[in-house]
């Protein structure tokens, strides 16, 4: 149940601690987890750890069956402090590596704390195994009986939704001692892998990591971007054996899981911890697949004859306009734009988001080993979130600050539910931080002075909001399609590049030609590596925030309310129940439509500008 940080967007990061034109940027200051590695606490809550699961396992093991509904909910309160206290030591072993991967004592007290806490936690197993065993009728009516208890339903309810897909206690167990080698094991040969990686880039004086690499398809001069994407695809094209092994020994090992637990796809297992319907997500993933002609395809014709191009390469795609004039955005200025938004929306979540700026709670700066890209780990609910950007001064690094930060504000607000009913299933876990966002290129649109301002700042959401739907559902595609052609056979690099750029050319459009080497550009997401079918939780959340954002336009009185309600919630509601107050309903194939229509309104009146 414990959480180790989770990657978001792969973003931003560079070679030194820097802050060039930036300000002074944050750093975490973890010590509200623990003082130190070496702090007597870690050594006091891992022996605790040891001892109560052990005493958990002696007091319920063999026994869930025979309680009433007191005892269940002791017993599951007791799980409950357990989880907190292995997510405590976790989250700040998991937030040390992180900032920075490549340093071996940060890994070995990762690595030796996730054994220690696998180990400590294996007589736990039983729990969910037994818990699934009791009869629905049973359950029910301790369900019943005891609002307090009644009140973990959800949690319950998705715990029980694995019945079907439920191993023997013994084979349980072993899978749960053997995952510090298996999946556990590959994800960080692969984070090691890539942090150490370095890029050679024409016209650079010095070797770049990955970070910096990309942060140059960005760069106004086209030279610089072509040279940072054959420079990634020479580095990726010699590490490909690498990436493929760790590719398809995951794809095997979650295809023997799968198969064991007889579920009917490799995406089911994602789609029940996501506590969202099968038929869902494939009206969603359907929407905008038939959505592709007249958003993504559309777009980027525009964005070449914006750049004087017939043909667009790869590393024109996130180009800024001619129009557009660089500058960098210091951190000072970053964090008023969107607490400034924030606040402009409602005064308690600029309140909510003010102490990741003030009490260490954001770790900004670009550093050697730094993971790449952003998120906002919950760490447990009796701490706070913390929030780690590789912040570069761009204009969607302040969106990845508003992005993140609206994570961290959920997670706050969820947390008065406790921890197991706090976690918020990723289908709904972006909304808050995709509503930041919106809220914050609102406010930038409104304060646009020229016609090129606003084009430029309609042109960057429109590429945002397409790297968010329709990038993420190719991504998806692309996963379906890897995880079902490994079914059949051990998959060399060329079938897997095949396989990615498949997807690429009808996602991305006519208008695009693809450089020899783009075919490998798959090898670094780490997604795929990290949480396989992660990625159609962004498409989700888009679609459902362009939704949101148009009943807050259409009817703001009493939104807020509604608003933080929802967000309150956690996982404790179905997305059903946190959507129908709004009148939203995600089951509908037409709710898709609303959101995609935000999007392909936007590119109404860029081509309107045009005129």
């Amino acid at each position: 149940m414990f959480r180790i940080p989770a990657l978001h967007d792969p973003r931003r990061f560079d070679a030194e601690p820097t802050g060039k034109g930036l300000g002074d940027l944050p750093e975490w200051d973890l010590t509200d987890l623990y003082a130190a590695p070496d702090a007597p606490e870690v050594t006091r809550d891992f022996d605790w750890l040891d001892d109560a699961c052990a005493r958990f396992a002696a007091s319920y093991e063999g026994r869930l069956a025979g309680l009433d509904a007191a005892a269940m909910l002791q017993c599951i309160q007791d799980y409950e402090a357990i989880d907190i206290t292995a997510g405590r030591l976790m989250s700040y072993a998991g937030l040390r590596y992180y900032q920075a991967t490549t340093d071996s004592e940060r890994a070995k007290f990762m690595a030796d704390a996730q054994d220690r806490v696998t180990v400590a936690t294996t007589p736990l197993v039983f729990f969910s195994l037994e818990m699934n065993r009791i009869d629905d009728a049973t359950m029910e009516s301790l369900l019943q009986a005891d609002a307090a208890l009644g009140r973990y339903r959800p949690v319950i309810e998705r715990m029980r939704a694995m019945r079907p897909h439920q191993l023997s206690d013994e084979l349980e167990k072993f899978l749960h001692d053997q995952s510090t080698v298996g999946a556990a094991a590959w994800n960080r040969l692969f984070d090691e892998t890539m942090a150490g990686l370095s890029f050679e880039v024409e016209g650079e004086d010095d070797p770049l990591p990955l970070e910096a690499t990309l942060n140059l398809l960005t760069d106004p001069a086209r030279a610089r971007r072509q040279a940072a994407a054959q420079s990634l695809a020479k580095v990726f094209d010699a590490n490909i054996r690498l990436f493929a092994r760790v590719h398809n020994t995951l794809a095997k090992e979650k295809e023997i899981s799968d198969r064991w637990r007889k579920m009917p796809s490799p995406q089911h297992g994602r789609h029940l911890s996501n506590h969202v319907e099968p038929e869902v997500v494939e009206a969603l993933r359907n929407a905008v697949v038939a959505a592709y002609p007249r958003l993504s395809h559309r777009y980027y014709a525009l964005k070449a004859k914006w750049l004087g191009l017939e043909r667009l390469e790869i590393w024109d795609r996130n180009a800024p306009l001619p129009i557009e004039a660089p500058r960098t955005i210091g951190w000072t200025e970053a964090r008023e734009t969107v607490m400034s938004a924030y606040g402009d929306f409602d005064p308690r979540m600029a309140d909510l988001a003010e102490p990741f700026f003030t009490q260490g709670w954001i770790d900004a700066g670009v550093k050697l080993g730094k993971a790449p890209g952003a998120f906002a780990h919950p760490t447990v609910t009796t701490v706070h979130p913390y929030v780690m950007l590789n912040y570069l001064g761009k204009p969607r690094d302040v969106m990845t600050l508003a992005h993140e930060l609206g994570h961290g504000v959920h997670q706050r607000l969820a947390a008065a539910q406790g921890e197991l009913l706090s976690a918020t299933p990723l289908t709904l876990a972006e909304t808050a931080s995709v509503f930041g966002e919106m809220l914050t290129f609102q406010r930038l649109l409104a304060k646009a002075r020229t016609k090129a301002e606003r084009k430029t700042l309609l042109a960057g959401k429109v590429e945002d909001m397409i790297n968010t739907v329709v990038r993420q559902i190719a991504f998806y595609d692309f996963e379906c399609k890897l995880h079902a052609a490994r079914r059949q056979g051990e998959l060399t690099p060329d079938d897997i590049n095949a396989l990615w750029m498949s997807v690429q050319a009808e996602s991305l459009g006519p208008v695009f030609h693809f450089m020899d080497g783009y075919e490998t550009f798959w090898s670094y997401i780490p997604h795929f590596v990290h949480s396989p079918f992660y990625v159609y939780a962004y498409a989700f959340g888009d679609g459902l925030v362009n939704a949101l954002y148009a009943a807050y336009r259409d009817a703001p009185d009493g939104f807020q309310d509604k608003y933080f309600d929802m967000l309150k919630a956690g996982g404790s509601k179905h997305h059903k129940a946190l959507l129908a107050p709004f009148g939203l309903d995600a089951s509908d194939p037409a709710f898709w439509d609303k959101g995609l229509n935000m999007i392909s309104g936007f590119i109404d009146e860029l081509e309107a500008m045009e005129d």
